[in-house]
């Protein structure tokens, strides 16, 4: 039901998107359509035409709500529709919102669904208030503008989808911490994940309450945070093409702002085509390690590289249980870890032998095209609109198994589950 419903948002978005009221100039082909309406219901933020000039207010509207259902998840849009319309839920419908919403059951799944509606309507008006007084106020922009431009920005940041309605994304503005740092604010807290926002709704004042999984996705936030924008003032501080000609104070909020928004947000102050080699690799792995759980971010997610971790340290001490921050993890995390990141590591790398079949770019360029890609980030050297079509679908394809998790895809792919009724002998092979 998933994976029917995030195509059928396609398919209706890229037909929205083919109305004449949707373009100024010229209609978009299907790919031009298909692609933009992916990128926002997988809420990534690749883009094969200029956002602000290519598409009217309409098709930026139609852009808009794309990113607000993706972000919220179809089926779970669905639902709160359904509930706010007829008060009341069939089990297939509920049952497919607690998979999307990773809900533990259904029982309280309404009151569920619509915190997770307050929640993000809260944080989504609260930026975009801000950010409507700074293009008011502190970049001229008439009202009605600078507070489209506010909501737009402001659900984009929060949904971790990075399109902007500006032709070079954010580099106009990359000095400017009243623009940078409500979306820093929006990104982070739509890319924690919605369970661990109501816990620290709940529990703020008692971390001895918080579940593994809160402290895993704070924890890893914090580290990759840090890690992240040390990394570009180390790689990045005397690149004349991206912070050297910033002031210090300037350099640190921008490094600070590109190790946010590669945790799937996907907006720029800086050209990343433009960035070292060895910065484009540092980028793909924050890319590809991504944000928290059931919120609005993509890639593998903090949680799934931490049990790993957490697996590899386990096995290097000698110990049989895995214990993670003061918890033993269920065995059966182990698997679904492992299968994920196997899962990933095959998408990516096909994604990126395919790319390198049919475009004449070099390999780290187009390498982090598919990591952004299945990593539903949005970042691009620049290269996206000049990837033959084929290459477009590629990346399409990429979005697709990144946004709904590469397992979910598998499994409605299978046929049929089968219980096995008998064990086989047990045996180990020979390792490392």
């Amino acid at each position: 039901m998933i994976v029917l419903g995030f195509l059928a948002a396609i398919v209706a978005g890229t037909a929205l998107l083919m109305l004449p009221v949707s373009y100024q100039d010229r209609a978009p082909t299907l790919t031009e359509a298909a692609f933009t309406t992916t990128s926002a219901i997988t809420v990534t933020g690749l883009a094969v035409v200029d956002t602000p000039v290519f598409w009217t207010f309409f098709g930026q509207l139609v852009v808009l709500v794309l990113i607000k259902v993706g972000g919220l998840g179809v089926m779970t849009f669905a639902t709160v529709l359904g509930l706010l319309i007829s008060r009341r839920l069939g089990l297939s419908r509920r049952l497919g919102a607690a998979a999307e919403a990773r809900a533990e059951g259904i029982g309280d799944l309404s009151r569920i669904l619509l915190g997770i509606v307050k929640v993000s309507a809260v944080i989504e008006s609260a930026g975009a208030v801000l950010l409507f007084l700074r293009f008011w106020l502190g970049h001229g922009l008439d009202v009605g503008t600078a507070a489209w431009h506010g909501v737009f920005h402001a659900v984009s940041a929060f949904n971790n989808a990075g399109f902007a309605l500006y032709s070079a994304s954010l580099m106009d503005f990359v000095d400017d911490p009243f623009i940078c740092l409500p979306l820093v604010g929006c990104i982070i807290l739509g890319g924690i994940g919605f369970p661990v926002l109501v816990q620290l709704r709940r529990h703020w004042r008692l971390p001895h309450r918080w579940t593994m999984n809160t402290r895993l996705v704070l924890l890893g936030t914090a580290l990759l945070l840090a890690g992240g924008t040390t990394m570009y003032l180390v790689l990045e501080w005397s690149n004349p093409k991206t912070l050297g000609p910033l002031d210090p104070a300037a350099r640190v909020l921008a490094a600070f702002f590109q190790s946010v928004t590669t945790r799937t947000a996907g907006f720029n102050s800086l050209d990343f085509g433009q960035m070292d080699p060895i910065t484009l690799l540092g980028t793909d792995i924050l890319m590809f390690i991504g944000a928290g759980p059931a919120g609005t971010a993509g890639g593998l997610k903090i949680t799934t590289f931490g049990v790993l971790f957490f697996i590899m340290l386990t096995e290097l001490r000698g110990q049989s249980a895995v214990n993670v921050l003061g918890r033993r993890l269920a065995r059966s995390a182990h698997r679904e870890a492992i299968t994920v990141v196997l899962l990933s590591v095959a998408a990516v790398t096909v994604g990126t032998a395919v790319l390198m079949g049919l475009s004449e770019e070099t390999s780290d360029r187009l390498l982090f095209e598919a990591v952004s890609a299945f990593a539903t980030v949005g970042l691009s050297t620049g290269i996206t609109a000049t990837l033959p079509e084929a290459g477009q679908w590629v990346l399409m394809v990429l979005m697709f198994l990144g946004r709904l998790g590469p397992a979910t895809v598998a499994g409605a792919l299978a046929l049929r589950e089968r219980k096995l009724l008998y064990e086989l002998p047990k045996e180990r092979p020979l390792l490392g």
